[in-house]
């Protein structure tokens, strides 16, 4: 029986670069442990990381790396990050708002992810 859940990576060409934008726009922390090819983050409830693609996956060759699943971030203030994001130059996507989870907005994450911050 599959109880929810329980990991979320993003397949990403330059694994370093990809983190240090999490850890630097986001403000994630590493997890102590991780496989190789790959950084995890001390997330919660559910761990997150960037890694290397799987075998057989062309990043090249796709329009937008992750069409059709929603990724979605908790923020302490999500238009506060919106504004600091804005303000580094990081592509908005879709502009704060309030929806069914409290203030939110979409920005393009490394390699043109689409990721959604929430704050409800």
């Amino acid at each position: 029986m599959v109880t929810g859940p329980d990991f979320a990576a993003l397949q990403v060409r330059e694994v370093e670069k990809a983190a240090r934008f999490f850890e630097e726009h986001l403000g994630l922390t590493r997890a102590p442990a991780a496989p190789p090819g790959a950084v995890v983050f001390a997330t919660e409830p559910i761990p997150f990381a960037v890694r290397e693609p799987l075998p057989g996956l062309d990043l090249d060759a796709i329009e937008r790396p992750g069409a059709g699943i929603a990724l979605w971030f908790r923020a302490d203030d999500a238009q506060a990050l919106h504004d600091r994001l804005a303000a580094a130059g990081v592509p908005v996507l879709r502009a704060p708002e309030n929806g069914p989870f409290g203030r939110m907005f979409t920005f393009a994450g490394p390699e043109g992810y689409a990721l959604t911050v929430h704050d409800g």
